[in-house]
């Protein structure tokens, strides 16, 4: 299934709450992992959640290593979910079997993979509707520039923050977010 004929704007239907946010839960949102199978985001709350758009033939694809060094630094509490995407420059167009065994062989990547989606755009995938939309997640609004991307959620499932390309996976930004402790 093409992934432009996979997801509709409609596939993800806003329910307004009386705060203006979506009553529909993050973990509501139906996605699957990098092999096809269903993942189900209910098994990861309670933990941090660090989702970033990824691409295996771009100038920040090094960030790979980062995000695993993050993901074990702190794996106790923080899921790190990476979702190909393919919308930037055309630098991940690898099949899942590509992808898995570039992340691998060249970064040794155990965090989570997803199926490729769409992270903008009438087709965006609805993961990403939740994650850069206020309507949504109730925090803020975003637009997805470029790839590797960071959205973090905290265990209660709320959007924290997000940070551009540019700031490194293990980068005081994000990783302050992870120590702080909370009552």
């Amino acid at each position: 299934m093409k992934i432009l004929e996979k997801y509709s704007p409609k596939a993800f239907q806003q329910r307004p709450s009386k705060a203006g946010a979506s009553s529909l839960s993050l973990y509501d949102i139906p996605i699957n992992a990098l092999d096809g199978a269903p993942l189900d985001l209910k098994a990861y709350m309670g933990s941090y959640i660090l989702f970033v758009n990824v691409a295996s033939k771009c100038g920040f694809t090094g960030q790979y290593k980062d995000l695993e060094t993050l993901y074990q630094r702190y794996r106790d509490k923080l899921v790190v979910i990476g979702l190909p995407c393919n919308q930037f420059g055309q630098q991940e167009p690898g099949s899942a079997e590509q992808i898995r065994e570039f992340c691998t062989l060249n970064y040794q990547v155990q965090f989570m993979l997803t199926e490729k989606v769409l992270v903008k755009g009438a087709n965006q995938h609805p993961l990403y509707q939740w994650l850069t939309r206020k309507g949504h997640n109730g925090t803020k609004n975003s637009k997805v520039r470029w790839n590797f991307q960071k959205y973090l959620v905290s265990p209660e499932g709320k959007l924290i923050d997000f940070w551009y390309s540019t700031t490194s996976p293990l980068s005081n930004k994000i990783t302050n977010c992870l120590t702080v402790v909370s009552d």
